[in-house]
């Protein structure tokens, strides 16, 4: 029973036996959004799903079904909307719609998704919350900590400390190396690097970051999880250490 940790899978009894051991909630924060012509729609989910899962298997805790809203980048072009890749992406300064993204919200009204998600994990009896996944989610969510803290009585948490550890930090790209390589790790049956040209001097539309093609492995992607759980981990384990004082 202790490794259901998936909140939608849990009866009422064993929502209860996780909450006492660890009252810890993580929020994926993800999108369905173009991640290249290799990586599915959903991988900013997919992996802070993958990686939250591993992470209430050790620390304890429940894993909150992915948000596939956020908030990003937008322009609004004679009529049209774009937003995130769609307008940073390769060829520059051409707006082009990217095939698969349905997901953006403005920032106020994904701080309000939040506030009300956060409010109701309170009442359910969360003492604290992790939430990670795509940028702009995770950076507005770190953005009102401070604020929401006071607000709901919640110790609220992303995995980015301090400039994120360029190499080994956790979802710091766009479908690039780093994403890449850890879809590789997580959910390899999803991810087709033969999808891209093989020409390596060709460009890729949709990304940023490090060239999956030259960068991108597996072992590459284990190695980012294995340091971010342990860093997860230790640090969540001495939160419910002062918790339980």
């Amino acid at each position: 029973m202790l490794d259901k940790v998936l909140y939608t899978e849990l009866n009422p009894q064993e929502f209860k036996e996780r909450l006492n051991k660890a009252p810890i909630a993580y929020l994926p924060l993800g999108t369905l959004e173009w991640h290249g012509k290799h990586l599915p729609l959903g991988t900013d989910g997919l992996i802070s799903s993958g990686f939250f899962i591993e992470l209430a298997k050790n620390v304890g805790g429940i894993v909150l079904p992915m948000l596939f809203l956020g908030p990003d980048t937008y322009e609004n072009v004679e009529g049209e909307d774009y937003y995130g890749m769609d307008i940073e992406s390769y060829p520059p300064n051409k707006a082009q719609k990217l095939l698969g993204s349905a997901y953006w919200v403005s920032e106020e009204f994904f701080k309000q998704i939040l506030e009300l998600i956060l409010k109701q994990l309170k009442r359910a009896g969360f003492q604290i919350v992790v939430a990670h996944g795509h940028a702009p989610s995770t950076l507005l969510f770190a953005k009102y900590v401070k604020e929401w803290q006071k607000e709901f009585g919640l110790d609220l948490h992303t995995c980015w400390k301090k400039g994120k550890l360029a190499k080994f930090g956790l979802q710091t790209d766009h479908a690039a190396a780093n994403e890449t390589s850890l879809m590789m790790a997580l959910r390899p049956e999803l991810v087709n690097i033969r999808n891209l040209p093989s020409n390596v001097s060709e460009k890729l539309l949709g990304l940023m970051g490090k060239d999956p093609r030259k960068f991108a492995n597996s072992d590459i992607g284990k190695q980012i999880l294995n340091f971010n759980l342990n860093k997860m981990a230790n640090f969540l384990k001495t939160k419910l250490e002062e918790l339980f004082k």
